[in-house]
């Protein structure tokens, strides 16, 4: 009976989580183009779930909102929890705890990866001397300076550094954390869950 119920919630929270992905897919579209009637009920489904985490201002950073991500991790957590029940027929705190560090490691992993991607983009358009008045450069420079500006003021503190230096060193520093956090992550799920390592 269980176990019936579980495989239920799971399926709910799978078809549940692929309409998030598609509600945010469609959100990247113009405005004013109008998807109809399913789209206002997929919005009247989703929106509620999204709109309590757009609450949290911390999870915006100057135009990239990263409240449906979170949003997303969380519904990944509880569904890998009733997975785990589904499974062991069992849960334990070591266990919810391992899940929520690797629904926060995917959160992470993925900032991480898509930062280090603009600042590389930022780079390559750097050497190779890009029109970065373009829309494409333009937008990866306005994600990218920020980021820039915040690692080398804390890097290298009031010293003045070249435009070159202070992106790889951005670009390095997110190199170093995701290895870093990839690893800690990996060590306490395996602490959590009493895997040999």
């Amino acid at each position: 009976m269980l176990r019936t119920l579980m495989n239920i919630l799971s399926g709910a929270l799978n078809i549940f989580s692929i309409l998030i992905f598609i509600r945010i897919f469609l959100s990247w579209f113009d405005r004013s183009v109008y998807f109809g009637r399913p789209f206002d009920i997929l919005c009247g489904i989703t929106d509620p779930y999204l709109n309590y985490f757009r609450r949290f201002t911390g999870l915006r950073a100057g135009s990239i909102d990263l409240s449906p991500i979170v949003a997303l991790a969380v519904l990944s957590v509880v569904n890998s929890i009733v997975s785990t029940v589904i499974h062991f027929e069992r849960i334990s705190l070591g266990i919810v705890f391992a899940i929520c560090l690797s629904a926060f490691w995917s959160a992470a992993s993925f900032i991480i990866g898509f930062l280090t991607i603009v600042l590389v983009l930022r780079l390559v358009a750097y050497l190779v001397s890009a029109n970065t008045y373009a829309a494409f450069w333009r937008i990866i420079d306005a994600i990218a300076s920020p980021i820039q500006f915040r690692i080398n003021r804390i890097l290298f503190k009031n010293r003045i550094v070249n435009y070159l230096t202070g992106l790889i060193a951005a670009i390095a520093v997110f190199v170093f954390l995701g290895a870093a956090l990839g690893t800690i992550t990996h060590l306490l799920q395996k602490f959590f869950t009493g895997l040999p390592i």
